[in-house]
């Protein structure tokens, strides 16, 4: 199941910057660069460090607890590298920009 994450309209959120949203527990790292937004699961691939303070460097994302980089336009690690990270597509909407999460709802 999808859920949409309303995102601050983008000027609010200026390239460069980056903001944490949770959605039923799941904590997801937005990201605005040179004016596109990235919606990225805040969890590194590697062994599920938070990506939320990792060094930025144009599109590429430094995973703080082992170094690892990330492409944010294709998600996947820079270079030869297999690991990818969970990204959500982001489209835009009458309130601004929408990321559409998905997640698995408890069983019951």
């Amino acid at each position: 199941m999808s859920h949409p994450i309303p995102i601050d309209p983008v000027d609010e959120l200026p390239p460069g910057k980056r903001k944490i949203v949770f959605v039923n527990g799941r904590s997801i790292v937005i990201f605005n660069i040179e004016g596109t937004v990235y919606a990225i699961d805040n969890s590194c691939p590697h062994n599920g460090a938070s990506l939320a303070s990792g060094q930025l460097d144009g599109y590429l994302l430094q995973c703080p607890a082992h170094g690892l980089r990330f492409d944010l336009t294709t998600g996947c690690m820079h270079g030869a590298g297999s690991l990818c990270l969970t990204t959500f597509p982001v489209r835009a909407a009458d309130s601004g920009v929408v990321a559409e999460v998905d997640f698995q709802l408890p069983k019951i």
